[in-house]
């Protein structure tokens, strides 16, 4: 009989519960909501989650704040989402380091795929295979030769070890047979500014953070990295023009910790996808290069996976690890 009632007890407290996490989401957000993004400010995931932000702050009525946690290849912002409360109020910039970090990382405190919830899909963008304008080199085939003849002397930048414009470099290393010496910054932006100075020659950027620098003409365009040419740089040819098989895109969305409430993660995908779906959003996410990608919470986290493995492959192929 104690136990019936102690096993009821514990009953009405878990509805309690359940009913007060529901309740609360019903009128979320009540408060400003932090979306953390693992880059500095002025990088493809920053640009991303303040045009979007900024659209959920307009409809749903609180601020979503920005924050920057850059380190570790973008982990550092990740641990910092998966330790937080799972209520909606701390949310996640997902994006391919996110999937990559999973094989190239040997001892993370989190699991990528289990700890993060997907919440909403926001663009695919293209990478984009750029030199200063200092390197003689106008074409793929021209960058391959000049590779060739210089080998280990031209240096590749990046926003980190692992990130996609790391991996989609030593994708291209491999695949070219060229031998390029990686410098990995922390983000985008800090890598540019040594690209845009000549410090750096090469960098397969995220095309939303360097498409205004191409078309100034600070930096040159070789080649897009997806299997089709991108609108936003019609003229750019793709790099499997060159180098045949070649493919790589980047992708960016949303997460949340793991046990945030569904009708939260619904509310969030509703309004990023009606966002996604608004004519303003949509030219200046094609101004970036990028594609929108409006998708339910399932779907990303389907897409969440399926990247993980894709880039699993070639962190093997790279031999690149990080402790």
């Amino acid at each position: 009989m104690i136990a019936r009632f102690a096993a009821l007890g514990l009953g009405l407290v878990v509805a309690l519960i359940i009913g007060n996490v529901e309740a609360q989401s019903d009128d979320y957000p009540n408060h400003p909501v932090r979306w953390v993004v693992g880059y500095p400010a002025g990088g493809s995931t920053d640009i991303l989650a303040r045009l979007i932000g900024q659209r959920l702050s307009e409809r749903l009525g609180q601020q979503f704040i920005i924050e920057n946690r850059p380190g570790a290849a973008n982990n550092i912002g990740t641990e910092s989402v998966v330790r937080a409360a799972p209520d909606g109020y701390t949310l996640l910039l997902v994006n391919p380091a996110n999937g990559i970090n999973a094989t190239l990382y040997q001892n993370l405190n989190f699991d990528f795929l289990h700890d993060i919830a997907a919440v909403a899909g926001i663009a695919r963008v293209p990478n984009v295979m750029e030199v200063n304008p200092a390197v003689p080199a106008k074409t793929v085939a021209e960058f391959i030769a000049y590779a060739k003849a210089n080998p280990g002397k031209i240096n590749m930048a990046s926003s980190g070890i692992g990130t996609s414009v790391h991996l989609s470099g030593e994708l291209f290393k491999f695949m070219a047979g060229v031998d390029l010496v990686h410098v990995p910054y922390r983000g985008s932006a800090p890598a540019l500014a040594d690209l845009l100075g000549g410090q750096v020659q090469v960098m397969f950027d995220n095309l939303p953070s360097s498409i205004g620098h191409i078309q100034s003409g600070k930096l040159r365009a070789l080649a897009v990295t997806t299997a089709t040419r991108s609108d936003a740089l019609p003229d750019v040819p793709t790099v499997s023009e060159t180098v045949p098989g070649y493919e790589a895109s980047a992708w960016f969305g949303m997460g949340a910790p793991r046990g945030t409430p569904p009708s939260v993660i619904e509310k969030l995908n509703t309004e990023v996808n009606l966002a996604l779906a608004d004519p303003e959003i949509n030219k200046k996410l094609a101004d970036l290069g990028g594609v929108p990608m409006p998708v339910g919470a399932d779907d990303f986290g389907r897409l969440m996976a399926d990247e993980t493995e894709k880039w699993a492959k070639v962190v093997k192929l790279s031999g690149a690890k990080v402790e």
